[in-house]
């Protein structure tokens, strides 16, 4: 016998199919909540270099993000390190809320180890990201140094005001803008090869300012192997617009034959510097009778007459002999405008038989020296300070011996501070190309992570 349903009977039955389908489609279901997924983790740089002992090193920005949370809610933390001996978990420190955090680390020894930064979100889930961190030896004075990453052969500096700096690099024809007062990459830099028309290193050794004008010069030597290369017989200018870390450079004049002319003066007036000789294929610059200029500064009141300080030659050539400066009285139309150079009469120094490494005035005309050796071994020979009113016939005077004990040479004086003000301070940078300053037996120079070289910058009490 066949059933059927009345009309009445068949609702309920159509109405449970009816929710039976929408609960098979999800619809209706009870909620739960949006999978989070999972977080993500960037650094803005994955190597850093830090100081044992180190006062203000760089930082690294971290930025974490989760889909569906609150970014408050996420937790950073370094989770691993392949060498605690040089920083382990514990000595990276993360501060700041929300999207982006501040990391720091305190080194413990020197060398390298591979830290592994965790972000940690909802549910739990997690992302990772390495930093490789190196780290240098503790230095003398580390409450007043500061580290400038990104190059280690710093070689000449300027000030640019608001507590900024320009400063060059003997390896490349980068000039960099630096916070004198921070740990740190450069704010911004400019390659000035292209617009010079150069393609190798200038050596850039020595600049000076007057106005808005900044003027460079090369070293004007051969190179370490004795070879004439044209390039670094350059001097230039650039022009300065804003300051601080609004600067911005330009570049302007430029002459390749100003070591010609010094070679042809000192042939026209008997050799009596031995020019020649020491410019001749197959003479080194770093030789107490070589090529090679370090310094360069305006003349005391002038615009136009600028003094080039030599590293080499020593005058005598021999030990004790006097420092050497050569004014070039035209030195203005020389790098800005390409004009043969006219040079005065020269000046010799009595720095206790050592060099000029770099020459820098304020504008009460009082001069600054740091003085070191003609000789390549920059971490092992004597350094000095000398102070000067840069008048010829007047001695300079004997400020301060430099340390020697840390890696690399002093190379540059950022400016000259009021040297009769009792607390008069002066801030020195080290070129720090040939130092190992990690222990594994790797120049500075030759290092292969730019974040990883670095030079150190030292302030000293001048006064007395």
């Amino acid at each position: 016998m066949s059933h059927q349903l009345s009309f009445t009977d068949r609702r309920p039955a159509a109405a449970a199919g009816v929710v039976l389908a929408l609960a098979v489609a999800g619809i209706g279901a009870p909620a739960h909540a949006a999978d989070p997924g999972t977080p993500t983790i960037g650094l803005s740089a994955s190597y850093l270099s830090g100081a044992v002992g180190a006062t203000g090193d760089p930082v690294v920005t971290v930025t974490v993000a989760q889909s569906g949370a609150d970014a408050d809610a996420l937790r950073v933390t370094a989770s691993a390190s392949s060498r605690p001996s040089v920083a382990d978990t514990e000595d990276v420190t993360v501060t700041g809320t929300g999207t982006t955090r501040k990391l720091s680390v305190a080194a413990r020894g020197r060398g390298y180890t591979d830290l592994t930064i965790k972000v940690t979100g909802l549910g739990g889930r997690t992302a990772t990201k390495k930093l490789y961190y190196a780290a240098s030896a503790a230095v003398r004075d580390s409450a007043d140094t500061r580290y400038l990453t990104g190059s280690s052969d710093a070689s000449a500096a300027v000030d640019v005001g608001d507590g900024y700096m320009v400063v060059a690099d003997d390896e490349s024809n980068t000039l960099r803008l630096y916070d004198r007062s921070a740990s740190g990459g450069p704010v911004r830099s400019w390659d000035v090869g292209p617009d010079l028309g150069v393609s190798k290193e200038i050596d850039i050794e020595g600049a000076a300012r007057v106005g808005d004008t900044i003027y460079w010069t090369g070293s004007l030597g051969n190179n370490k192997k004795g070879e004439y290369k044209a390039d670094r017989n350059t001097v230039f200018t650039t022009e300065v617009t804003g300051s601080g870390a609004a600067t911005r450079l330009t570049v302007g004049g430029s002459y390749g034959k100003l070591r010609d002319d010094l070679v042809a003066w000192d042939e026209a007036h008997g050799d009596r510097l031995g020019f020649a000789e020491g410019t001749k294929d197959g003479e080194v610059p770093k030789q107490i009778d070589g090529f090679n200029i370090e310094g360069l500064e305006f003349a005391p009141g002038s615009t136009t007459t600028a003094y080039l300080g030599f590293r080499a030659p020593l005058v005598p050539p021999s030990t004790g002999g006097r420092a050497l400066i050569v004014p070039v009285t035209n030195f203005d139309r020389v790098a800005g405008h390409g004009a043969k150079a006219v040079m005065g009469d020269p000046i010799e120094l009595d720095l206790g038989g050592l060099s000029i490494r770099d020459i820098r005035k304020n504008a009460a005309g009082q001069y600054l020296i740091v003085a070191g050796s003609w000789a390549a071994d920059d971490n092992s020979d004597p350094y000095a300070l000398y102070s000067w009113d840069g008048v010829a016939a007047h001695p300079p005077v004997l400020r301060a011996e430099l340390p020697t004990t840390d890696p690399g040479g002093w190379e540059a004086v950022v400016e000259v501070p009021d040297l009769t003000d009792p607390n008069a301070c002066v801030q020195l940078i080290t070129d720090a190309g040939s130092a190992d300053l990690y222990g594994d037996g790797t120049e500075a120079k030759d290092l292969d992570h730019a974040e990883w070289k670095k030079s150190r910058t030292v302030r000293f009490r001048v006064s007395g």
